[in-house]
């Protein structure tokens, strides 16, 4: 690829107390940043609209809540009309380590084809309900993709290459809310976009704001993962050729 312009995605709901830093740390790295506001209540809009007046910064905003994936869709779209080739999906609520992002655009324009994934180092502030519960989601993963492909699907900290990402998305709907990390990634890899790791932390502040909704969003995991058991059985003789011939991977 000879042109590389990367760009930061942040997907924002009601996350007035961190996204002014995640932005200014994001900005000392000197990375154009799109938020989109996923239908904010009014002081996390109203400063929404205040950070969008910096200077590389601008604002996406659905009018009523769509959920966190339909709200990074949104954004790599119009990253991919403002003529941007990658974007980094950072989340707004201060889990991640923002500086890494050097790192993850560094790594991306070596291997611009694949996507960049974190692979989260957690520290003691994680709930341990929800350590231990992602295994459940890492073996399914591992099943959907009969492979050790991804390590980690549910980490929103990753570099998409934009092309090959809206592909797909032109070509099927993927989950809107808090299954989109694990879909887009299993999909990505069924598509034969090679997956890059990068190890970086990631902290649960004690202020920090969750979306998690402990019926609905596991119930959509739950479909989730059956819509992708199905969508592996149709795929088995190419996932089965795939791991004979591992060279032939892409499969547009």
């Amino acid at each position: 690829m000879a042109v590389f312009k990367p760009c930061i995605v942040i997907p924002v709901y009601n996350h007035e107390g961190a996204i002014a830093s995640v932005v200014a740390r994001l900005r000392a790295q000197d990375f154009p940043v799109l938020l989109v506001d996923d239908g904010s209540g009014p002081e996390c809009a109203l400063l929404l609209k205040q950070l969008a007046e910096q200077e590389h910064v601008s604002l996406l905003r659905h009018e009523r809540n769509r959920g966190k994936g339909a709200a990074v869709v949104s954004g790599l779209r119009a990253a991919h009309q403002a003529g941007f080739t990658h974007a980094l999906q950072v989340d707004a609520d201060g889990q991640h380590t923002i500086e890494d992002a050097t790192r993850f655009m560094t790594v991306a324009r070596a291997a611009p084809d694949a996507v960049i994934c974190g692979r989260p180092v957690f520290d003691a502030s994680i709930p341990k309900v929800r350590y231990y519960g992602r295994y459940l989601t890492h073996v399914l993963v591992w099943v959907h993709t009969l492979s050790f492909d991804i390590i980690d699907s549910m980490c929103g900290f990753r570099v998409y290459p934009l092309q090959d990402t809206l592909h797909l998305l032109d070509r099927h709907r993927v989950g809107e809310r808090m299954d989109f990390d694990t879909e887009i990634l299993v999909r990505l890899h069924w598509q034969g976009v090679p997956l890059r790791w990068i190890d970086t932390r990631v902290s649960y502040p004690p202020d920090g704001v969750s979306h998690y909704r402990f019926l609905r969003d596991n119930a959509l995991m739950t479909r989730l993962h059956a819509r992708l058991f199905v969508g592996m059985l149709l795929r088995l003789p190419c996932l089965l050729w795939r791991k004979v011939f591992p060279r032939m991977t892409r499969t547009h």
